[in-house]
């Protein structure tokens, strides 16, 4: 898959995979159409810091999805 293309597929495919990798309960606040394009390059930068690392603390998980929060449409 390539990433570096600004697509819906490729947004949706990296937010499921960071709601696997943090095995978020809140997963169904997080949806591709939700997120605005514009900041694709934070969503893929978030993804590949998510990507890169096996276990995560509470308080990086609360950062993460403070994070995702903010790129969310308004």
């Amino acid at each position: 898959m390539d990433l570096s293309q600004k697509t819906a597929e490729n947004a949706e495919f990296m937010i499921e995979a960071i709601k696997k990798k943090l095995r978020m309960a809140s997963g169904a606040a997080f949806k591709a159409s939700h997120f605005n394009t514009d900041l694709y390059e934070d969503l893929k930068d978030i993804y590949e810091m998510v990507a890169s690392k096996n276990n995560f603390s509470i308080s990086e998980i609360e950062a993460i999805t403070t994070e995702l929060g903010r790129l969310r449409k308004v």
